[in-house]
């Protein structure tokens, strides 16, 4: 026997694993579902105009096969996308994990990572308001290990069982089904007031972090605290993060809901066209390291999942990095198809008694049951691992194998002890971690250890820049104005205030109602970094989108120059105008802010933003697009905090637009350059100094 694990032949790679399931269906001709040519697409009827005939197993097959297309979405996290990539380990970690795709410089294993919203349905937009799913899937040469986490290090509620109940409530009213994809609800604020667990996750939510400029401009957490395990045993507390090589981003809120209704699709369309283009995301994953011993030194328990550890406490120690450079070639195959489980786990790596993480054991397989219909769900091939499997498992709906073993059980001696246990015969089979026990009285209670639930809120809050606290302040205050049952608006303030007074009476403010008294139990100044999305700038400028407003009659000798020096930068020009043509890449009736990271206005385009022709008073000159258009697009994107810019005539634009000279606007005079200082903006993202703060 030998200890080997045999099967038919694995490809490597993640081009040649999936190939052999794909289907040309290019010079081909029709056939049935057991591969019957079908020679015409009428059904089969009694007369010309008789009725279908039950006898036509050509129809019955394709309808009802219709019928079951779609599985049952997702409870949570049903909007998402996700693509293919490779993980590169930096170094040899075998001191401090037995994980095989750890063990080696520059060892590669193929990933697949889904982004997605929470909340929303599967035809919600991806510009919700949310926390954001962030699931990896490492095919490794010992199994699938998946990291199922997010975009926020840290979640709602401290134990599994209260999960439903959140769900619940952030999701619609089960009469009117409203509102979609949306917390801006009693039910939610109720839960939130009542669970104040939630409260750290929700001021993530609330703050930039909940609107992401893309998939690709956004962290990733896997929330709780693991372990790793080395061949010896010995043990360390780990907390995993995906920090994004691009540099973070986010939309503002006006930004986002216009962003919703004109491109819903704008988060998984970013991210796909990104990668058709070659400019492939990638991620640093890395681990915060901790001794056993220390699972309250920090002031907070390590197992409780709505507590980060700060960064300057424990750094980040770089394991190596997360390149996407495959998109699906079908989304339902591969993106849908796909089953992440927190228990996917590979050796070298252990579980904790997080309460929270030791209920998603149960839940992700429960579900995946659910939505598949039976137990083989992992035999789908964007699920199988990449090594041979030899479980005993037998039968069930959807069975795809044939085995052949007719000993379906271990130990046997019929098949000559085939399958062996791993510790019988090559000894890398998975272990838990040989230190981990269980003592005590059974219970139903909190650990003291969670009890303290205001005082990473406030750090939160704390470490955010003042513009970046104003919109967690407004993001509230639109959320609570919303709100119907004075009752709960009373209870929110009081949650709020135990975090900071500041802020629960810039809430009360602006929903008509009094704050309480200062509570100072959990009042302090602390800080840490890596929570603002603003306070770095970022690091590529890749598939950034600037438009470039123009006549479309080539009179802007600037265009070659901007669009030579952006491209150095893989920063995409977008050239606008009344009529396509070449060299036109979209048309005012199309343009819209929310499609562009940036605006500059050419050259000769005087005419377009002047009120004697009728553009700028909302009278359009041209029918070829709605009253007012170029202006509407310079004047959104300024106020969403974009940079913006004009060349020659095009300075006119900016009087007509009521913007003035300051930070993020740069004029240059016709034949000028004003693209070092137009990327430069750029890379700060977001014009702060543009959104007013409190009084």
């Amino acid at each position: 026997m030998g200890g080997e694990l045999r099967a038919r032949d694995v490809p490597a790679s993640t081009d040649d694993f999936l190939k052999q399931y794909e289907v040309d269906d290019t010079d081909v001709v029709l056939t049935s579902d057991v591969g019957g040519p079908i020679s015409d697409q009428e059904s089969l009827k009694a007369g010309g105009r008789g009725s279908t005939l039950l006898e036509d197993f050509i129809f019955r097959q394709k309808i009802q096969h219709f019928d079951h297309e779609r599985v049952p979405e997702r409870a949570v996290h049903a909007r998402g996308a996700g693509a293919h990539g490779i993980f590169t380990s930096y170094g040899d970690w075998s001191n401090i994990t037995a994980a095989s795709f750890l063990g080696s410089k520059g060892k590669e294993t193929p990933v697949f990572i889904r982004f997605s919203t929470v909340a929303g349905s599967r035809g919600s937009p991806d510009t919700a308001r949310d926390v954001h799913g962030f699931a990896t899937r490492f095919y490794t040469d010992e199994g699938n290990y998946d990291i199922v986490g997010n975009n926020i290090p840290v979640f709602f509620i401290q134990d599994a069982i209260k999960f439903p109940d959140l769900i619940h409530s952030v999701k619609p009213s089960p009469d009117s089904e409203i509102p979609q994809a949306a917390t801006a609800h009693d039910t939610a604020w109720d839960f939130f007031s009542q669970q104040p667990s939630a409260l750290h996750t929700l001021f993530w939510a609330m703050s930039p972090n909940g609107i992401v400029r893309s998939f690709r401009h956004m962290d990733g957490f896997g929330v709780h605290t693991f372990r790793f395990v080395t061949d010896d045993g010995k043990t360390k507390l780990v907390k995993f993060k995906f920090r994004t090589l691009q540099g973070k981003a986010s939309l503002v809120w006006e930004e986002a809901q216009a962003t919703s209704g004109k491109n819903s699709d704008f988060h998984r369309q970013d991210l796909f066209d990104s990668i058709e283009k070659g400019r492939f995301p990638e991620w640093e994953f890395g681990v915060q390291i901790m001794d056993e011993e220390g699972q309250l030194r920090f002031g907070f328990d390590l197992l409780d999942p709505t507590k980060i550890v700060p960064e300057e406490l424990v750094p980040v120690t770089p394991l190596g990095k997360l390149v996407l450079n495959r998109n699906p070639r079908n989304y339902f195959a591969e993106t849908e198809q796909i089953m992440f489980q927190p228990a996917h786990i590979v050796r070298g790596i252990d579980f904790t008694e997080d309460p929270l993480l030791q209920g998603r054991l149960f839940s992700y397989l429960d579900t995946q049951l659910n939505r598949n219909g039976g137990p083989n769900f992992e035999q789908l091939p964007i699920n199988q691992p990449r090594v041979p499997v030899h479980n005993n498992n037998r039968d069930g709906a959807g069975q795809m194998f044939i085995p052949l073993n007719t000993a379906a059980y271990s130990p046997n001696t019929l098949n000559k002890g085939s399958p062996a246990q791993a510790n019988e015969t090559i000894n890398n089979g998975f272990f838990t971690a040989p230190s981990r026990g269980a003592s005590g009285k059974l219970t139903r209670a909190v650990s003291p250890t969670f009890a303290d639930v205001w005082s990473q809120p406030r750090l939160f809050f704390n470490s955010l820049l003042p513009t970046e606290q104003q919109f967690l302040i407004n993001a509230i205050r639109f959320e609570t104005s919303n709100l119907k049952s004075t009752v709960v608006k009373n209870n929110v303030l009081i949650q709020l205030n135990r975090i900071s007074h500041d802020v629960a009476v810039r809430v009360a403010s602006a929903i008509g109602l009094e704050a309480p008294a200062a509570d100072d139990t959990y009042y302090h100044n602390n800080k840490t970094s890596g929570v603002s999305v603003f306070a770095k700038k970022l690091l590529k400028l890749d598939g950034l989108r600037v438009a470039f407003l123009t006549t479309g009659k080539g009179d802007d000798s600037s265009l070659k120059g901007l669009k030579d020096a952006f491209a150095k930068e893989n920063v995409d020009v977008v050239v606008v105008a009344e009529v396509l043509s070449e060299g036109i890449d979209v048309t005012y009736a199309l343009a819209d802010a929310t499609a562009f990271d940036g605006i500059i206005v050419g050259d000769g385009t005087k005419a377009l933003f002047s009120t004697a022709q009728g553009y700028g008073n909302g009278t359009a000159a041209s029918t070829l697009f709605p009253a007012g258009r170029p202006l509407q697009v310079l004047q959104e994107g300024y106020r969403y905090g974009k940079p913006v810019g004009a060349v020659g005539d095009g300075t006119a634009a900016f009087a007509a637009a009521g913007i003035k000279e300051g930070d993020g606007v740069i004029l240059q005079k016709s034949g000028g350059d004003l693209s070092k200082d137009f990327l430069e903006s750029l890379r700060s993202f977001k014009i702060l100094s543009r959104f007013p703060l409190d009084a």
